[in-house]
C-alpha cells in the first residue's frame, strides 16, 4: 500500500521447482500469477532529477539457503551451504526495468529502504540479510527500444554493493558488445574481494521453473474493508516528512532529505527541535543549528564508533544545550565540537564537560590582549607580512592566539584585538 499498489481481492501460493544446492527439497513456495500486490510506483531523486520507477508486482515466498563460496589456498575452490535461513517467510519487491543507471538503482534502494524503516515492517539491516538485493542488468543503442539480454546478479550485501556491482557489470557488459560478442543471458555473482561479477549459472525462463499451485496452502481471499483499514494506518513516510520539516522549520531541501532518509535520525531530529517554543526566525535558526549538528559532527562521531543515531550516548537534550551553550557565549563553535566529542565519549552532558574541564570561552580583554601580545611577539614573519599588506598574516596570528587560548579566547575579541595591535605597530 506504501508503494501504491492494487490489492487484489485474491492471491494464491505456487510451487517453483528448480536444482540448485541452496534449495534443498527440489522446489520454493512462491506466488506467480496471482501475487499479494501490483503495480504501484516509488518516485526517486537521482543525478538532480525526479524519477518515477513503476512496481511490477509484491509477492510473498520462502528464503532459501545462503551459499558461501569460498576460495582454498590449494586452489580446490568450494561453497558451503548455510540452512539457518532456509524457509523463512520473504517479502519480494519486483521493479520494472525503469532505472536508467546504477546510481538510479541506488537511489531506488535508498528509497525502498526507507519505506521499510518508516512502516517497521523490517528491520531493513543488509548485513544480516534483512535486506536484500538481486539486479538485472542490460545494455541496448540508444534509440533502440527492445531491452538487450539480461545478466542477474546475486550475492550483493548492501547498498554500495548494488551500485558497485552494477557500474562493472554495465562495464563487462559494454565490453562484451564493442567486439560484436553477445551478452549471455546468466545469473553471476558479486566478489567483494576482486569488485568482479562472476559466471554462476545460466539464467532460467518463467516455463523452467514448472510452477504449478501449491497443493499445501489455500488460496486466500483478502477482504476490501481490511485494507481500507489498513490504508488509513500508514504512517508519515520519508518524502511526506521530508516537505512537513521544509516547511514548519524552514529547512533547505538537502537537509531535509538527509535527515528524514533514516526514521531514526529524523525521529532525533525532530525531538530535539521541539525542545523549544520559538517562531519565525528564531525557529528557523534553531532549526538549522539542530540539523548542521545532527548532520555534521554527531554523525561524523556515530560513523567513527559504527553506532546508529538510536544507539547514540548523546541525546537530543545534549544537542540542545549545546547549541544553548554557544548562543550564550559560554563556547565557541569551534571548542563546541571539542565539547561534543567529550560528551559522546564520557556520556556526560555539554555542561557538565564544560564545568569539568573548564571550556568557558574567555572573553576578558586583558587576558586575551595578553596571548594577542604573545603571538605577536612569538611570529615576527607574520609582523612583517602584515606590514608589507599581506592582510591574511592577521589570520594566521588569529589562530596562534586562539592554540595559546586552547580555543577558548572569543573568535570575535581575538580578531579585533591582534587588528588593533598589528595596526598601533604601524
Amino acid at each position: 500500500l506504501a508503494l501504491g499498489c492494487d490489492i487484489p481481492g485474491f492471491t494464491k501460493f505456487d510451487r517453483k521447482n528448480y536444482p540448485y544446492p541452496d534449495l534443498m527439497k527440489g522446489y520454493q513456495i512462491s506466488q506467480y500469477d496471482m501475487p499479494l500486490a501490483m503495480e504501484g510506483h516509488l518516485d526517486i531523486t537521482a543525478d538532480g532529477q525526479e524519477r518515477r520507477v513503476r512496481v511490477e508486482r509484491v509477492h510473498l515466498e520462502e528464503d532459501v539457503s545462503k551459499l558461501q563460496h569460498v576460495n582454498a589456498d590449494n586452489g580446490k575452490a568450494h561453497s558451503l551451504v548455510d540452512v539457518n535461513r532456509s524457509g523463512v517467510p520473504l517479502m519480494e519487491v519486483v521493479s520494472h526495468p525503469d532505472m536508467r543507471s546504477p546510481e538510479e538503482a541506488r537511489s531506488y534502494l535508498t528509497s525502498l529502504h526507507s519505506i521499510i524503516q518508516y512502516l517497521g515492517v523490517s528491520t531493513g539491516n543488509a548485513q544480516d540479510g534483512s535486506f536484500r538485493c538481486d539486479a538485472n542488468i542490460s545494455l541496448r543503442p540508444v534509440g533502440q527500444e527492445e531491452y538487450g539480454t539480461k545478466a542477474e546478479i546475486k550475492n550483493m550485501n548492501s547498498v554500495r554493493a548494488v551500485f558497485q556491482a552494477l557500474t562493472h557489470e554495465m562495464e563487462r557488459q559494454k565490453k562484451v558488445l564493442d567486439s560484436g560478442e553477445r551478452v549471455v543471458q546468466e545469473t553471476r555473482g558479486w566478489s567483494e574481494e576482486r569488485s568482479v561479477t562472476y559466471s554462476q549459472r545460466s539464467k532460467e525462463e518463467a516455463h523452467d521453473y514448472r510452477y504449478f499451485p501449491e497443493p499445501d496452502l489455500p488460496p486466500l481471499a483478502v477482504d476490501g474493508a481490511w485494507v481500507e483499514e489498513i490504508r488509513s494506518k500508514i504512517p508519515e513516510l520519508a518524502g511526506q516528512r521530508m516537505a512537513r520539516f521544509c516547511q514548519q522549520y524552514g529547512l533547505p531541501e538537502y537537509d531535509a532529505r538527509l535527515l528524514t532518509n533514516s526514521k531514526a535520525m529524523a525521529d532525533f531530529y525532530e525531538e530535539t527541535a521541539g525542545l523549544k517554543t520559538l517562531t519565525g526566525a528564531e525557529n528557523e535558526k534553531y532549526a538549522k543549528n539542530v540539523s548542521n549538528w545532527v548532520l555534521g559532527e554527531l554523525s561524523r562521531l556515530l560513523n567513527l564508533q559504527n553506532l546508529e543515531i538510536d544507539q547514540s550516548p548523546t541525546s537530543p537534550a545534549h544537542i540542545a544545550e549545546l547549541i544553548d551553550l554557544v548562543d550564550q557565549g559560554t563556547v565557541s563553535v569551534s571548542m563546541a565540537k571539542t565539547v561534543l566529542e567529550e560528551a559522546f565519549e564520557s556520556g556526560h552532558s555539554p555542561a557538565q564537560v564544560v564545568d569539568e574541564k573548564g571550556y568557558t570561552q574567555i572573553s576578558d580583554s586583558s587576558a586575551v590582549e595578553a596571548a594577542v601580545g604573545e603571538a605577536i611577539e612569538a611570529n615576527p614573519n607574520a609582523v612583517a607580512d602584515y606590514m608589507g599588506g599581506k592582510d591574511t598574516a592577521a589570520k594566521f596570528l588569529v589562530g596562534q592566539v586562539m592554540k595559546i587560548t586552547k580555543g577558548q579566547a572569543k573568535p570575535d575579541l581575538v580578531n579585533q584585538l591582534v587588528v588593533e595591535a598589528l595596526e598601533a605597530l604601524k
